[in-house]
């Protein structure tokens, strides 16, 4: 499955975590070691740009942070990212230049890379969203399946057994999903992908496409 190689979904220069998917072939592969890779990484942070707030907790001093929001650890914020009224973050997330983790969003066991956005009422779980991919409002991440059995990725042609109880989706750079969508688990969407509002998502749509709904998937006319 090509579409799903992290070296086809993502620009490891636009986030702090690249170290993390050294080594991996599929994003999905990084999921259990997000939380000991914070842990590591935020101990090497510079304190001129970095400041730590409780256990494991590094938000950066250009970060804007409202004060209403919940942060618990391990939790990296980078530079200039905004994190907004009422937002909660779990722990085990990193939250990229830029980024905006809007009103009432729920964040856990998360990458954002830079210029994320999920701005309005989304979950995110178990989940990695590329460089400047964009969540519209009240799209979420549904990171367990009903019957609570492991993850398979599946295509038209080949599935990936994962071993994961929980895993959200993998979404490529530039992505944009519409608003109201669900990602079912194991949702893997290609660099550049459009999902239409209202979409209910399983498997891996390729990149550069639009997503209308299950079996209607045209090719962007770039």
């Amino acid at each position: 499955m090509e579409t799903c190689k992290i070296s086809n979904l993502y620009q490891l220069s636009e986030t702090i975590g690249a170290e993390l998917f050294q080594g991996l072939t599929y994003p999905w592969e990084a999921l259990p070691k997000i939380s000991s890779f914070i842990c590591e990484l935020g101990k090497t942070l510079d304190p001129e740009v970095y400041e730590q707030q409780g256990e494991n907790v590094w938000i950066a001093k250009s970060a804007k942070v409202a004060p209403t929001a919940s942060l618990n650890g391990p939790l990296i914020i980078d530079e200039e990212a905004e994190i907004r009224h009422c937002a909660f973050i779990r722990g085990n997330a990193i939250v990229g230049k830029g980024a905006v983790v809007g009103n009432s969003t729920e964040l856990k066991n998360v990458v954002l890379f830079n210029k994320v956005q999920v701005p309005h009422y989304n979950y995110v779980g178990d989940s990695i969203l590329g460089y400047r991919s964009h969540m519209g409002a009240g799209s979420i991440t549904s990171n367990v399946k009903s019957d609570k059995t492991l993850v398979v990725v599946k295509d038209e042609k080949e599935e990936i057994a994962t071993g994961l109880k929980k895993f959200g989706a993998m979404l490529g750079d530039q992505v944009e999903v519409g608003c109201n969508s669900v990602l079912n688990p194991g949702t893997v969407i290609g660099k550049k992908s459009n999902i239409y509002p209202l979409s209910m998502v399983r498997g891996v749509v390729p990149a550069n496409a639009i997503y209308k709904k299950k079996n209607d998937i045209v090719e962007k006319q770039l």
